[in-house]
């Protein structure tokens, strides 16, 4: 039996970290495929000088997705556009998954009922696949690469990933 394709939808933050820790391909081996709106694609494309810039629309297991309620971000004004699109094309493709670090846009998701996860999530269940050892490196090298996170979430993951 061929099970459906889970509908993944990623904002920037989680993409870009797993990029700085040269993980993204997590995505792929864990969902298969995964959208992203347009302005989420923006958003990298602003970055073309970063030093760990990829261009995703060369990536072919990520979709960029037009959103088609525009008028929705006018509710969502206190998001970033990537946030604000994230959320709205979550809606519009009935998302079994949203991927998003930032606190507003999280709070915003729950709200609306939608599955969330982070990239400290998406490093949790890697582990549990055995795609990857170690999450303690990984936060490390997040933290290198100018990713904030916060001691007690640290302390948390760890404990669940069975590390502390």
């Amino acid at each position: 039996m061929i099970l459906p394709m889970r509908k993944v939808i990623s904002n920037t933050t989680p993409i870009l970290s797993l990029i700085k820790i040269g993980k993204l391909d997590i995505l792929k081996e864990l969902y298969g495929q995964i959208m992203i709106p347009e302005a989420v694609f923006n958003e990298m494309e602003v970055g073309k000088d970063w030093l760990f810039y990829k261009d995703l629309s060369k990536i072919d297991w990520i979709r960029i997705e037009p959103i088609q309620q525009i008028t929705s971000k006018l509710y969502l004004f206190d998001l970033d556009a990537g946030e604000a699109e994230v959320i709205i094309l979550a809606q519009e493709q009935k998302a079994d998954l949203v991927i998003m670090d930032e606190i507003m846009g999280r709070r915003y998701a729950k709200q609306l009922g939608l599955k969330l996860t982070g990239t400290l999530g998406i490093l949790l269940r890697a582990k549990e696949k055995g795609l990857i050892e170690a999450i303690a490196p990984l936060i490390s090298d997040l933290i290198k690469n100018g990713v904030w996170i916060s001691s007690e979430l640290i302390k948390v993951v760890l404990e669940k990933a069975g590390e502390l």
